[in-house]
C-alpha cells in the first residue's frame, strides 16, 4: 500500500480508489445512493459545521488565551484572525466539497490524482482525533453521573481516581464512541442533522443560562474584568501568532469536515453566507463561555486554569460552593457533552464517508468498522493516565502525543497542502466560481478570495505550523 504525497502517483491503492469513480451495476447503483446523499436545509448544514467547529478548547482555553492576552485588546485581534484566515480557510474546505460532491480524498483525487493523498492525510486525521478526543467525551459523561459533593470536596483526588481507573475509563468511552457511531450511521439527514439541530440550541441556552448565572454572582466583577479589560501593551507579535493559531486550531480546518460537509450542499447554496455564519457561532459560543466560567472561577477565590483541568477540577469545586450548584452543574456538563458530540460525529463522518465511496460498503456497516478502528487505536489514549501513564515517547504521554499530532502536525500540514492544491492546481478562476453559484458574493470579490488562498493563506498557517513544531 503506497500512500500518495502532491507529485507522487499511487500504486495498487491508488488503482482501488479508481475504481470507486467507475460506475457499473451494483457499484453505479452505490454511487448513485451517495450522490443523493443530501441536507434536508441549509439550517443543519450550519448546525453540523457549527457543532464540528465548537469543542472543549472554546471551553477550557479561549477564555484564559483572552484574559492573559490583553482580555478586549486580543478579542480585537481575534476577530481580525477570524477575516484573515478562519472564514477564507472554511470557504476553501466548503467550496471543494460542495463543486466536487465527495469525499476528502474523492475531492482531491478527481481534480489531480496526484494530489490525493492530502485527502487521505486528512482522513487519517479524523481517525486519529476521533480516538482520542473521544476521551475527554467519556470524562464528560462520567461527571454527569457524579454526585457533586463527591466530585467537588476533593476534586482533584477524584479526577486522578476516575483516570486512573482501567474499567471506568474503557466504559466511558466506549459508551461516547457508541453514541457517536448511532448517530452516523443513521446518515446524513436522519442522524447527524437531527442530532446536531438540536444539540447546538441546547447547547448555547445552557452557556447563556450559565452566563447568566456566573455574572450576577458576588465578586463576579472580577472575572470580568480579567475577560475583557483591553490591555494594548500586551498586542506583541506572539500574540498575534496565538491568535491566529486559536482560530485555526477551534474551527478545526484540516481535518476534512468542511470538505465532507459541503459534499452534501446542493450547488446553488450560498457557502460565502453559510462560512461566515458558521464562524460566528463558534466565535459566539468562545465567548459565551468566557462570561459563563471565569466570573463564576473569581467569585470562588480561585485561580483560573487553562485545560482540562479547569472543566474537571475547577469547575466542579466552584459549583460545590454555589447556591443551586447541582443544577448548573448539570447543564454546564451537558454543553460540553453536546461540544463533544457534535466533534466527534465530525471526525467520524470524515472517516465514514471516505469508506462508504471507496469501498463500496452500506454506511451502517461503515460506521461501526471505523468506529471500531478507532476504539482500537484510541484505548492506549484512554490508558495512559492510568496503567500506561510510564509509557511515553518524546516526553509525552500517549494521550498527549495523539493530541499534539493532530494539533501541531495533521491540522497545519493539511491545511496548508490544501491551499496550495486550490491556488495552484485547482486554480484561483476554477475556486472564484465555485463560490458564486449561490450568490452572496460577486466573481470579483470570489477573486480576490481565490488569490488570498494562492498566495496569503498558506503563508500564515507555514508560521502557525512552525512556531507548533518548535513548540514540541
Amino acid at each position: 500500500m503506497d500512500i500518495l504525497i502532491p507529485g507522487v502517483q499511487m500504486a495498487s491503492f491508488g488503482r482501488t480508489l479508481e475504481r470507486a469513480d467507475c460506475c457499473s451495476g451494483k457499484e453505479c447503483a452505490a454511487k448513485l445512493r451517495q450522490q443523493k446523499t443530501r441536507w434536508a436545509g441549509s439550517l443543519g448544514f450550519i448546525m453540523a459545521s457549527a457543532g464540528a467547529a465548537v469543542g472543549m478548547g472554546n471551553l477550557w482555553r479561549f477564555p484564559m488565551l483572552v484574559g492573559q492576552n490583553g482580555g478586549g485588546a486580543f478579542l480585537i485581534v481575534y476577530l481580525v484572525c477570524i477575516l484573515l484566515i478562519g472564514i477564507p480557510m472554511l470557504l476553501t474546505e466548503i467550496a471543494l466539497g460542495k463543486q466536487t460532491g465527495k469525499d476528502a480524498f474523492g475531492s482531491y483525487h478527481s481534480i489531480s490524482r496526484r494530489w490525493g493523498g492530502v485527502g487521505i492525510l486528512a482522513v487519517v486525521t479524523s481517525l486519529i482525533g476521533l480516538s482520542y478526543y473521544t476521551v475527554l467525551g467519556g470524562w464528560v459523561l462520567r461527571y454527569l453521573f457524579v454526585p457533586l459533593n463527591t466530585a467537588g470536596a476533593d476534586a482533584q483526588g477524584f479526577f486522578e481516581s476516575f483516570t486512573a481507573s482501567p474499567s471506568l475509563q474503557i466504559v466511558f468511552y466506549l459508551l461516547t464512541m457508541g453514541a457517536t457511531a448511532a448517530i452516523v450511521a443513521g446518515g446524513v439527514a436522519k442522524g447527524i442533522e437531527k442530532a446536531c439541530r438540536w444539540m447546538m440550541p441546547v447547547l448555547f441556552v445552557c452557556l447563556a443560562v450559565l452566563a447568566v448565572r456566573s455574572c450576577t454572582l458576588p465578586g463576579a466583577g472580577e472575572g470580568l474584568s480579567f475577560f475583557l479589560r483591553p490591555d494594548f501593551s500586551k498586542i506583541t507579535p506572539k500574540v498575534w501568532i496565538l491568535a491566529l493559531g486559536q482560530v485555526f486550531f477551534s474551527l478545526s480546518v484540516g481535518a476534512g469536515a468542511g470538505i465532507t460537509y459541503g459534499s452534501y450542499l446542493n450547488r446553488k447554496e450560498n457557502i460565502v453566507r453559510d462560512a461566515a455564519v458558521i464562524a460566528g457561532f463558534d466565535t459566539l459560543a468562545a465567548l459565551i463561555a468566557g462570561f459563563a466560567i471565569l466570573p463564576a472561577v473569581f467569585s470562588a477565590g480561585m485561580n483560573p486554569q487553562m485545560g482540562p483541568g479547569l472543566l474537571f477540577v475547577t469547575l466542579p469545586k466552584v459549583f460545590s460552593g454555589m447556591p443551586g450548584g447541582r443544577v448548573f452543574c448539570t447543564l454546564f456538563f451537558v454543553l460540553v457533552l453536546f461540544a463533544s458530540l457534535t466533534t466527534t460525529i465530525a471526525f467520524l463522518e470524515v472517516v465514514v464517508s471516505f469508506a462508504v465511496r471507496t469501498f463500496r460498503i452500506p454506511r451502517k456497516k461503515a460506521a461501526l468498522l471505523c468506529a471500531s478502528a478507532a476504539t482500537i487505536l484510541g484505548i492506549p489514549s484512554a490508558l495512559s493516565f492510568g496503567v500506561l501513564k510510564d509509557i511515553s515517547l518524546f516526553g509525552k504521554t500517549l494521550f498527549d502525543l495523539a493530541d499534539f499530532t493532530v494539533s501541531n502536525i495533521c491540522l497545519p500540514l493539511s491545511a496548508l497542502l490544501t491551499c496550495l492544491f486550490v491556488g495552484w492546481v485547482w486554480k484561483p478562476g476554477n475556486a472564484a466560481r465555485s463560490i458564486t453559484e449561490g450568490g452572496g458574493i460577486r466573481l470579483v470579490f470570489a477573486s480576490a478570495w481565490a488569490r488570498w488562498v494562492q498566495w496569503v493563506l498558506p503563508l500564515l498557517i507555514a508560521v502557525i505550523f512552525i512556531a507548533g513544531l518548535l513548540s514540541f
